[in-house]
């Protein structure tokens, strides 16, 4: 995990000031709660998937915004990125275990929305 910035309170018990503009956490939050963040961190949530397979897997995303999502995520220490070197390369992307404990209330806010949301079609 030396590639991103995993955020951790100081030893000093001292949090981080969310609400202002230059904290560190303030950018996470903006990358982890983008339109598109979320639902990358909810599609790795059950599988490490290869670039193709999320830019398939969620729909209306660009190439563009992928890569940018991605590499936000990357550099915030949420996702590992592996790359095998073949012509094309293939990129996998996987959760690392902030990664994991960071998507598992955002997949339970997902399924509690869905669970209460009335069923496509009944008005």
């Amino acid at each position: 995990m030396n590639e991103g910035v995993q955020l951790t309170q100081s030893e000093a018990g001292t949090r981080y000031e969310v609400f202002h503009t230059d904290c560190p956490a303030r950018d996470v939050v903006d990358h982890v709660t983008s339109k598109w963040g979320i639902w990358v961190l909810i599609s790795l949530r059950s599988n490490d998937l290869r670039f193709y397979e999320l830019r398939d897997g969620i729909r209306g995303i660009s190439e563009k915004m992928l890569a940018q999502t991605l590499r936000a995520l990357v550099l915030d220490g949420m996702i590992w990125r592996e790359v095998e070197p073949t012509t094309p390369p293939q990129v996998t992307y996987g959760l690392t275990e902030f990664g994991q404990y960071v998507s598992e209330p955002l997949t339970n806010l997902f399924d509690r929305i869905t669970e209460r949301l009335p069923a496509p079609g009944a008005g």
